[in-house]
């Protein structure tokens, strides 16, 4: 007990003597060994367990000089000891005590270097932990700033932010309920921490129609931009059962107020830009600044037209082809991105802007902007490349929902677009398919121009065709040569030859030259391979008397995993088959073709 309290003595007694020391010098007489030495011994008190003492010390009036000067020096060990506390000891309140006492007290630029310094230095799962804690002496210490105050904010909503944009964002329900590292509550925290700068924006534009003072209100814009990238487009935004109040839909509802306080958030959504940006001399950088703005402003189009945040504040004098157009650029961003997050994002936002339009509404001319042709592409690249079965499926309606809403000459020449540019038979099957849709309205409900005549024939001519003639791989396009033969079928059953409203009679000839009499030979070729194949298989099996041999079998140009020749006699029955199908099809069509021809000649005679 005598060394215990020895010890006591002499850690507090070091702090009392370097103290006493100070209190009869004037401030500017105060040397770097005074600052050690008071570090030295503040940290020894802290780290023994002595932080009642240590805060008697801060509290006394006599050394308020001394602290205000030297106190911010015990952040760093005074932030260690309160992560080292549980959360009911008392030693842990002391350390938070003082932490209160030395935002009070001390000279508040040597104070807010030193919170800063704490936040950039740490990292991992102690991230939230750190920032939530220093928030609100950071805030005192802002608030209390003179000089320079908006770059202090700015630089403070920064540092903070860039912190955070290294953990990882809670995404599913029970990630979001348990929020394992606190980046839910820390958002909102950072956000609670900026309104009293923005009240003081607001207050000077109030008191001034001409607010000339930009630079406090540019720091929360930017704040609010990296919020819209980090975290809330990474984000899942959507109601979910079980949580009463959504954390990232709270912040998204902060940061959508903020931006409207500050004047901000009509000219981003209607104008897509700041009302000021910075120039670059580099160009990467100003690349960077393009892309990141990008994401945050398609973001901000989501939350508002899909999320319905701020929407009150919206005008409602837009048209829906308006409001679309206006989307594009923002859907286009969102569909070249790899994240479930921002797909999904980027489909809602693109099928909530179309549901608002009336079907055969979108004039064509609409397609002479650049994002009308890109983003059914990107939609296409979704529909055949995206490993996420649920956005697969929903591209493919939305892709609909687009050629539905479009006028016929847009129809025409979207699929004109398609067929040109998908590269995927599956793609170019379904765009035939709805093709041979628009031929039957044109004959059974309303004339339509583009869907009959020299237009329709010059879209046939895409359709029906093989890529490489008789050499086409028929089995890698079998969808579009299905789609292609049906339709075909269609037109020989539906237009008769005497009124040839398609002009599919005209044009027979040069169908049979470059379509069927091609696709008859790449038949006969591919049957003939694959038997033959089957043939061997068969052989070798034989030979090897057993069926579990494993190969590799290569099938439309691409190579097949291991597989024993038993499946590999299933895989090469199964293309047998769908040449079967094929044929079966031609041969219908043929005897279509014959069948008209013969009647019309038998007319004739």
């Amino acid at each position: 007990m005598p060394e215990e309290r020895s010890q006591t003595t002499m850690a507090v007694d070091e702090l009392q003597a370097i103290i006493q020391r100070c209190q009869i010098l004037e401030e500017a007489d105060f040397k770097g060994e005074d600052f050690n030495l008071f570090l030295v011994a503040g940290q020894k008190c802290l780290e023994d367990g002595y932080a009642a003492q240590l805060l008697e010390v801060i509290q006394n009036e006599k050394n308020k000089v001394i602290i205000k000067n030297m106190g911010w020096n015990l952040i760093s060990p005074l932030v260690r000891c309160i992560f080292m506390y549980k959360q009911e000891d008392d030693k842990r309140e002391h350390c938070l005590r003082i932490l209160d006492q030395l935002a009070q007290i001390c000279n508040p630029k040597e104070l807010f270097l030193g919170l800063l310094e704490q936040i950039e230095q740490t990292s991992g799962d102690q991230v939230c932990q750190t920032v939530m804690l220093l928030l609100q002496p950071l805030q005192t210490v802002l608030l209390k700033l003179q000089n320079k105050k908006a770059y202090s904010v700015g630089l403070s909503l920064a540092m903070i932010m860039n912190q955070l944009t290294s953990l990882p964002v809670p995404y599913t329900k029970q990630q979001i309920q348990e929020d394992k590292l606190g980046l839910c509550q820390c958002c909102n925290a950072v956000v609670d921490f900026a309104k009293p700068f923005v009240n003081e924006v607001v207050k000077n534009m109030e008191k001034s129609s001409e607010y000339n003072d930009m630079e406090l209100k540019e720091e929360l814009l930017k704040f609010c931009m990296k919020s819209l990238k980090y975290p809330l487009l990474a984000a899942q935004l959507e109601q979910l059962e079980g949580i009463e109040e959504h954390p990232f839909r709270h912040f998204a509802t902060e940061i959508i107020d903020i931006l409207w306080n500050i004047r901000e958030l009509m000219p981003l959504v209607v104008l897509h830009h700041k009302s000021k940006s910075p120039c670059w001399e580099n160009q990467e950088f100003a690349d960077i600044e393009r892309k990141n703005s990008a994401d945050s402003l398609a973001c901000l189009s989501y939350l508002m037209f899909v999320q319905h945040f701020g929407i009150e504040c919206f005008p409602v004098v837009f048209s829906p082809a308006y409001l679309l157009l206006c989307n594009m650029t923002h859907i286009e961003v969102l569909l070249k991105r790899t994240e479930e997050s921002a797909l999904s994002k980027g489909l809602d936002l693109f099928e909530s802007s179309l549901l608002r339009m009336e079907d055969n509404s979108l004039l064509h001319d609409y397609l002479e902007f650049r994002d009308f042709i890109n983003v059914p592409q990107d939609l296409v690249k979704i529909m055949t490349l995206c490993p996420m079965e649920h956005l697969r499926k929903k591209s493919l309606s939305i892709l609909q929902l687009f050629i539905d809403k479009f006028d016929t000459q847009g129809k025409y020449t979207l699929f004109r677009c398609l067929l040109k540019t998908s590269n995927h038979a599956g793609v170019e099957g379904y765009i035939i398919k709805n093709i041979k849709d628009q031929i039957h309205l044109s004959l059974t409900e309303y004339d339509n121009m583009w869907f009959t005549g020299h237009h329709l024939i010059s879209l046939l001519d895409l359709v029906l065709s093989l890529p490489e003639g008789a050499e086409t791989d028929l089995l890698q396009n079998s969808d579009r040569i299905m789609a292609s033969l049906n339709l075909l079928r269609y037109l020989v059953i539906k237009d008769c030859e005497s009124d040839n409203q398609t002009g599919v009679w005209t044009t027979l000839t040069k169908i049979e030259q470059n379509f069927l009499k091609p696709l008859r030979v790449g038949l006969n070729m591919s049957k003939a391979h694959y038997e033959a194949e089957i043939k061997n298989k068969k052989e070798n099996r034989k030979e090897a008397h057993s069926s579990n041999t494993v190969c590799s079998v290569t099938v439309s140009g691409e190579k097949m995993p291991a597989m024993t020749t038993g499946m590999q006699l299933q895989v090469l029955h199964s293309a047998l088959f769908t040449f079967d199908l094929i044929e079966s099809v031609l041969a219908r069509v043929e005897e279509l073709i014959e069948v008209k021809i013969k009647a019309v000649m038998d007319d004739n005679s």
